[in-house]
């Protein structure tokens, strides 16, 4: 069911569930339009555990790493990637390991070498802001989208909306 976020407190805040339900793991690809929240959403799933610095979008640098005390998590922003081989070449086979929280925006970018995510989150620009809708593809993924309603703000509601 898709979950419509009113605004960028909702958006960080639904992050912020995601990522307690991810518990440190799993690969998400986070799919959108250019302004659709990406980012946002990343932010919010780091916030969940326990960073608090900046979360810029690694459009340049193709990945941020960041070390939490529970989690080794990987932000990739592969909206520059020319070749999806060139991720041989970053390192990302070993960022992409069972023991690492990888989020990938542009993930079609890296198609037939990523390997098959937990999770996409799907999002949208709405009238009344975001839609974000989840798609599971492992058992992990399930379980966190089973985990989701419950941690939901008042802000977020779930309801139908015009979107592009």
């Amino acid at each position: 069911m898709p979950i419509t976020l009113n605004d960028e407190a909702a958006q960080v805040a639904f992050g912020e569930s995601l990522g307690r339900a991810l518990a440190g793991r799993g690969q998400i690809h986070l799919i959108g339009d250019l302004g659709a929240g990406k980012t946002t959403l990343a932010r919010g799933i780091l916030r969940a555990y326990g960073h608090v610095g900046a979360v810029k979008s690694p459009t340049y640098t193709l990945v941020e790493p960041y070390e939490t005390a529970s989690a080794r998590i990987f932000h990739f922003d592969l909206y520059r990637l020319g070749d999806p081989e060139e991720l041989e070449f970053l390192g990302a086979r070993d960022m992409l390991g069972d023991d690492a929280l990888c989020l990938i925006e542009w993930p079609s970018r890296g198609a037939g070498w990523l390997p098959r995510p937990d999770l996409e989150i799907h999002l949208a620009v709405c009238a009344s802001g975001r839609v974000a809708t989840g798609i599971a593809h492992s058992e992990q993924g399930n379980t966190v989208l089973a985990q989701l309603p419950a941690g939901l703000r008042d802000s977020v509601s779930h309801k139908e909306d015009e979107c592009r």
